[in-house]
């Protein structure tokens, strides 16, 4: 377990480790107790020493208390640390690689994590601290009696090569058990998310039924860990009974024949129990130590793979956008989504993005913003690699309306506010240029409004404008907006076209997905894209004439 002297967690295992010492120093006491009650309180009979070793037992067992709990609060704290060092940067890892694959969500990061933390703050950790001072313990019996050492030192042997033997034993079992619990999640996930799709169309019970064959392999892999631990977990507890009970009769043989003291029998059983009682619990445990061991691993290596931006501070854009023939799509021999798209938009210019569906307008949009990496080309804002932008940094000066609105559990003011600390002023500001300022006050809390999961209070005309809203925060430089009237009705559709006008006025870069050329004529130039290639350019009056008789 090389990972607990991770860097982030030295401290808190040094303290662990030095609390340890002092409670198994103080843990050893008992046996001496027991030697001295035996050979010297029953010899001289004196009450005197009995309470004076009586005492002293007290004063070592309080503070073996102390140090247990010592020990126990420093892992619990390295358990905390190291989750609130490595979630912030997980599930930012997560937001951008859900963001990369369409929305594919990736959550073993975070489930690792809480992993290694349940792992600090449980009890099986702690026998890794005191397996150590298995040998001191022997050596402590040896010096009572040779032949009790012995038979210590060989039941010791035996205790730590059933360690060794469930290891190799249950290792593949507990990673097939993982790897089908997490496959069983991932479907369960997937099946909430389109829950209103499986309940409309009667598709419940084809879906349990394939969620359920997940869980019978699930449950199977699982059986048969458990089966293999239980008989190992077994195995060891018979063992180190067995081994105390040997320790009894061999002490007793010893006292009867060869004249040795009553007190040494009791007390070397005592610390053989002591001293194997860590190894049974790394065998029983044993799970819980390859599933901690294995997070760290998979941590460790999503580290390593991780890509990092350039945290270079910007000066703010001016909203300049040039989109230099950008290639992207699959590698395995399909066409690309987006082939070589080139144009420029100066600072304060307005595009309209239109184009047949499945021609790859959204993608466009995700290139644009850095939310993808095309394979060639490079989009540049004011001049600069997006991608070297720190994806923070950028935020404040680039407002995004997706086609797939999605609000967050929380306020109205929450939600245009970003999800940061709320601004009145600025969040007012915000509605109103988006001319949502009227109906969020119509709602019964106004701006308090609780939105509901994604948004599911409000309708889809709601969640829009307040998305809208919400992109206009902070008065951005460049917005983009894909499909921003596919739910609004026409008073929503009169607000967005009044908005795009006082945008315009403003000088901020607008970049605007549709269909309806009413919205699209009020835009200064429009694009058309056609199978992931740009087909034509320009102002938007020459491209609408042609696509108007096309459609008359």
């Amino acid at each position: 377990m090389s990972w607990l002297f991770a860097r982030q967690l030295r401290p808190f295992v040094a303290l662990a480790a030095l609390a340890g010492l002092v409670l198994n120093l103080a843990l050893l006491f008992p046996a001496v107790y027991m030697v001295q009650v035996f050979d010297r309180v029953f010899a001289s009979r004196s009450v005197e020493t009995l309470v004076m070793l009586s005492a002293l037992a007290l004063l070592t067992m309080a503070l073996g208390y102390c140090m247990d709990s010592v020990r126990a609060r420093a892992l619990a704290w390295a358990g905390n640390t190291l989750e609130r060092r490595l979630a912030p940067s997980a599930l930012a890892a997560l937001l951008g690689q859900a963001a990369a694959s369409a929305g594919r969500v990736d959550n073993d990061a975070l489930r690792d994590i809480a992993q290694l933390r349940r792992f600090l703050g449980g009890s099986g950790v702690q026998a890794l601290f005191d397996a150590p001072w298995l040998p001191i313990y022997l050596l402590v019996i040896t010096f009572m009696h040779p032949v009790l050492g012995g038979i210590a030192t060989i039941g010791a042997c035996l205790l730590a090569a059933l360690t060794v033997l469930t290891e190799r034993l249950t290792r593949r079992e507990a990673e097939a058990a993982l790897q089908r619990s997490r496959t069983a999640n991932r479907h369960a996930e997937s099946l909430a998310r389109n829950a209103e799709v499986i309940i409309g169309m009667g598709m419940s019970a084809a879906a349990v039924a394939g969620w359920q064959s997940r869980q019978d392999a699930l449950l199977e892999a699982q059986a048969r860990l458990s089966a293999r631990s239980a008989w190992l977990g077994a195995a060891a507890r018979v063992l180190r009974q067995g081994l105390q009970v040997a320790m009894l009769g061999v002490g007793a043989w010893l006292v009867i024949g060869a004249g040795a003291s009553p007190g040494i029998m009791v007390a070397a059983t005592i610390l053989l129990g002591r001293a194997l009682q860590p190894l049974e619990h790394l065998v029983s445990g044993w799970k819980a130590q390859l599933d901690a061991r294995g997070a760290w691993q998979r941590l460790s290596s999503r580290a390593l793979q991780s890509g990092s931006r350039s945290e270079v501070r910007l000066p703010a854009p001016s909203g300049r956008l040039e989109v230099e023939g950008i290639v992207f799509g699959p590698t395995s021999g399909r066409p690309a989504l987006i082939k070589g798209v080139r144009f420029t938009l100066e600072a304060g210019d307005s595009l309209g993005l239109v184009g047949p569906s499945a021609s790859g307008k959204t993608t466009l949009v995700r290139l644009m913003l850095g939310i993808w990496k095309p394979q060639a080309g490079v989009v540049r804002l004011d001049g600069a690699d997006i991608a070297q932008w720190s994806r923070d940094a950028l935020g404040q000066h680039v407002g995004y309306l997706p086609q797939e609105v999605g609000l967050f559990a929380g306020t109205i003011a929450e939600n245009i506010a970003r999800l940061g600390a709320v601004d009145s002023a600025r969040v007012v500001e915000a509605a109103q240029l988006a001319h949502a300022h009227d109906m969020i006050l119509r709602l019964p809390e106004g701006y308090d409004t609780q939105v509901g999961e994604a948004g599911a209070a409000l309708s889809g005309g709601q969640r829009q404008r307040i998305a809208l809203a919400r992109a206009l925060y902070g008065n951005p430089r460049l917005v983009v907006l894909d499909e921003p009237n596919a739910n609004l009705d026409a008073e929503g559709e009169a607000a967005l076209k009044t908005a795009l006008r006082e945008l315009k006025a403003r000088g901020v870069t607008l970049v605007v997905v549709g269909h309806r050329p009413g919205l699209m004529s009020q835009l200064d130039k429009l694009a058309v894209l056609k199978a992931g290639a740009l087909e034509a350019f320009g102002p938007s009056a020459a491209i609408l004439a042609p696509l108007r008789a096309v459609a008359a």
